[in-house]
């Protein structure tokens, strides 16, 4: 197996278009929070490259990625600096970048999986670190910028649940040796649709039933 779902220079390309979207929702809450330059740059690169890095490290792929290609680590430096001289024009696109950032979340879920598997993990660990690196680094962002996890709030669209079922995907097919490139694409593709119907539709993860606190009942 290899960790390449397309050819090089496409996944790398592929790779960068999704590192530079998700860093642009980093630099956008680094805005909302009122931080510097330098603040919008960090999370840029957090958002970006958290998820990746988590999953180098915890499969021993060192020196990590990011850091051993300037492209994934200038990327995000590039869309924070876009952040920070045009964020209410990127806010207006923010549909656009949504869209864009469930392709990466897609992409990112696939290609995590089949990496964490050319490690020589098996099914669990290759699907928990597939949804790690599409999703590590939107928790990485919250919590930099001192707020609940958006994927563990219920008052949020899914967004780790897309990414479970892309990685379940790829790992069922790796373990019964039929990956491709063609059904990996899939797999990403139904990561992507299932969170653009969760924007779409509103859909969130079910709560525990029959609770009594009046203190965890939604207003």
């Amino acid at each position: 197996m290899s960790s390449q779902i397309f050819s090089p220079g496409l996944q790398q390309a592929l790779d960068l278009v999704g590192i530079f979207v998700f860093a642009l929702s980093g630099g956008l809450l680094a805005v909302r929070k009122n931080m510097d330059i330098f603040g919008i740059c960090v999370l840029a690169e957090a958002t970006a490259l958290g998820g990746g890095v988590m999953r180098d490290l915890v499969i021993g792929a060192t020196p990590v990625a990011a850091f051993s290609d300037l492209g994934y680590f200038s990327t995000p430096l590039a869309a924070g600096l876009v952040v920070f001289f045009l964020h209410p024009q990127v806010e207006r696109i923010n549909t656009a970048v949504q869209t864009l950032d469930a392709a990466g979340l897609g992409l990112f879920c696939v290609a995590g999986t089949i990496k964490a598997h050319d490690y020589g993990l098996g099914f669990v660990p290759s699907v928990a670190l597939g949804m790690l690196t599409a999703a590590g680094g939107g928790v990485v962002r919250d919590l930099l910028a001192l707020e609940p996890p958006a994927l563990l709030r219920w008052d949020r669209e899914i967004y780790a649940v897309p990414a479970l079922v892309g990685s379940t995907v790829v790992a069922a097919l790796i373990a019964g040796n039929r990956l491709t490139p063609l059904n990996a694409g899939a797999a990403a593709l139904s990561a992507f649709a299932i969170r653009m119907l969760a924007l779409r539709y509103g859909w969130r993860a079910p709560r525990a039933w029959h609770r009594n606190d009046s203190r965890t009942s939604e207003e």
